[in-house]
């Protein structure tokens, strides 16, 4: 068993592979992230943070180079069982919510457990659990549109957790929101973290926020240029 829940070995990703327009983005990057550690990956626009977010997120795979995530070899993996892998081991949290429109709160909270074959009795139950542990119980049947910026991205933190996983991935969660609002979900970001122990990666261009974390990777030009420790052990 590696030490390491996900670790990235001279990963490169390049898009248009053997075309005149091949494009590099990503150059050698190497992450080592454990159990139970707050990240966070900072980079301005076009440095690569998504793209890397994506082969973090088993979203997309590297053109060259090794991802291991919980010790499976991602790069390896077929699509179905790593459509499996990020339904229970990933709980994504985006910066425009990804709510389903034609459905209610809790609805969106209990998609993921129907796709993972939890029982419609079990789905309702946990995900009344996930929206009180958000604070949103009270907005259950409100579909999206009905929902302020702040309590969109409260019922996409509780969705994220429906299957449990061991990781929140969350790609500039608090981007669209007030700073008021922002850091009421980064609050909810450190008590996942602390009193359950959650893996969380926070994609951000916010060095501020990234400051919280217990640690810091820059990334720029599609490589890792700096890593240091934030002061998330200070907020403990």
């Amino acid at each position: 068993m590696s030490e390491y829940l996900i670790k990235l070995e001279d990963i490169f990703k390049s898009y248009y592979v053997g075309l005149p327009n091949e494009l590099e983005i990503l150059h050698g990057v190497n992450v080592q992230i454990k159990e139970g550690q707050f990240v966070a990956i900072v980079g301005y626009s076009g440095s690569g943070k998504s793209t890397l977010m994506n082969i973090l997120g088993a979203l997309d795979r590297p053109t060259k180079g090794n991802y291991s995530l919980d010790s499976i070899n991602i790069k390896e993996t077929e699509d179905v069982e790593l459509s499996k892998i990020r339904n229970k081991k990933i709980g994504f949290v985006f910066q425009n919510f990804n709510l389903i429109a034609r459905l209610s709160a809790i609805k969106n909270v209990e998609l993921p457990m129907s796709y993972a074959g939890v029982s419609k009795t079990q789905r309702h139950e946990k995900a009344m659990k996930l929206l009180e542990m958000v604070g949103m119980e009270k907005r259950k049947n409100h579909l999206p549109n009905e929902l302020s910026g702040g309590e969109k991205q409260r019922i996409a933190i509780a969705r994220a957790m429906a299957n449990n996983p061991s990781i929140i991935l969350a790609d500039e969660p608090t981007g669209s929101l007030d700073s008021k609002t922002g850091r009421m979900v980064m609050d909810i970001f450190h008590r996942l973290h602390k009193e359950q122990n959650k893996t969380i990666i926070l994609i951000t261009h916010s060095n501020e926020l990234a400051e919280e974390a217990d640690e810091i990777i820059t990334i720029k030009d599609g490589m890792i240029v700096d890593k240091r420790k934030g002061k998330g052990n200070e907020l403990a």
